[in-house]
Order: structure tokens, then C-alpha cells, then sequence
């Protein structure tokens, strides 16, 4: 159970998720980190089995690596969505993950990939998934807006999080973000007793 969300905008992507893992109904982590890095400006936030995300996150750290030494040159968001789609659609019966991709490149500007259970791989005006996922499609609907600031997208993605945190019981916790642009990446989160939404 989780809560992930990526919204693009103009310079870049802001990516976010709450911080519980559990074991049934009981929470083993309660500040985890679902956002992994994949490369300098390549991000992706986890949901579904830890183990199998961290197992496939890993890898693609490796070959993005790899890529980026043979090529001399950094890899985009698109192949980074790629290779993960690749890994999880030929081992679509063994694995338990939805994962999406997000970051800036130099060819695409911020973007954000969605790839779902089966293994498909869909650009997205923006992505969202896991088990609060389902809570917070109608907000996200009625305040989406293409071209949004990074403030805007910043402060939506926090909302939209905190709401689903409300109503999942299997999201909870801090909410974890990262702003990723060609400059860097800006993390930051927000403590449980700060949350834009209360339940």
C-alpha cells in the first residue's frame, strides 16, 4: 500500500510519496523512502513489493550507468522507462511493482512514465499509483492543469498526497518530495503533524 505521484512542468518534474511500508496491518517502516534516484536527473518513485522495486531500481542504476559511459553522454527519461519496462514486462509473473519515471532531459524537458503492473510503459501529462492512488484521482482531475508552475505542481502533489494519506489506511507517515530541473535536485519533506490535509 502506497501513494506516488509525479507531476511535470515547463523546467522540470516535482515526484512525491508518502513514507509506509506494512507487513498486512502492521506498519515495519513508517519513514521509508519510495523515491530513488536512477540517474543525475532520473528519478523514480516505487509502489507494489518493496523487495521486487528495490531489485529493479537497482538494475537499472547499473545500465543507466553502464549507458552513460559507453555513450559519453547522459541518458534520457524515455530509455531509463524503457529498460525498466523491459525488466518488468519479461518478468511480468514473478513480479509484484508499480513504478513510475520521471526527470529532465535535455531532448524531452521534464517528463513522467507510468508503468503499471503488467509491464506497459505510457507517457503521462502526469502519473499516479499505488493503493491511494484510487482516493485521489478526482482531485487531481479537477486541479491539473498542463504547463503548471513548479510551485503549483510543488503544492499539488503534497495535497494530493496528504489527502490519500487520509484516506488509505495502508498510506501514511511524511511525505517524501523531490523537484528534479537541469540545475539539480531539491528534496524535501513534510512531517506528518504539517500535512496540507488532516484526517
Amino acid at each position: 500500500g502506497t501513494t506516488i505521484l509525479a507531476i511535470p512542468f515547463p523546467g522540470g518534474v516535482v515526484m512525491g510519496a508518502d513514507s509506509r511500508v506494512s507487513t498486512g496491518t502492521y506498519v515495519a517502516n513508517r519513514t521509508s523512502d519510495k523515491i530513488a534516484q536512477l540517474h543525475d536527473t532520473i528519478w523514480c518513485c516505487r509502489s507494489g513489493s518493496a523487495s521486487d522495486t528495490q531489485a529493479l531500481t537497482d538494475y537499472v542504476k547499473h545500465y543507466l550507468g553502464q549507458l552513460a559511459v559507453e555513450t559519453g553522454r547522459s541518458p534520457t527519461v524515455k530509455v531509463a522507462a524503457h529498460l525498466m519496462r523491459k525488466l518488468c514486462y519479461e518478468n511480468k509473473d514473478n513480479l509484484l511493482a508499480g513504478v513510475i519515471v520521471g526527470g529532465w532531459d535535455a531532448v524531452d524537458g521534464g517528463s513522467v512514465y507510468n508503468i503499471p503492473l503488467g509491464g506497459s510503459c505510457i507517457k503521462m501529462p502526469f502519473a499516479v499509483g499505488g493503493s491511494g492512488s484510487t482516493f485521489i484521482y478526482g482531485l487531481l482531475d479537477s486541479e491539473f492543469r498542463p504547463g503548471m508552475s513548479r510551485e503549483e505542481a510543488h503544492d499539488l502533489v503534497k495535497l494530493a498526497i496528504s489527502h490519500a494519506m487520509a484516506r488509505d489506511g495502508s498510506s501514511g507517515g511524511i511525505i517524501r518530495t523531490v523537484v528534479v530541473t537541469e540545475e539539480g535536485n531539491a528534496r524535501e519533506y513534510v512531517p506528518g503533524d504539517q500535512l496540507p490535509f488532516g484526517p
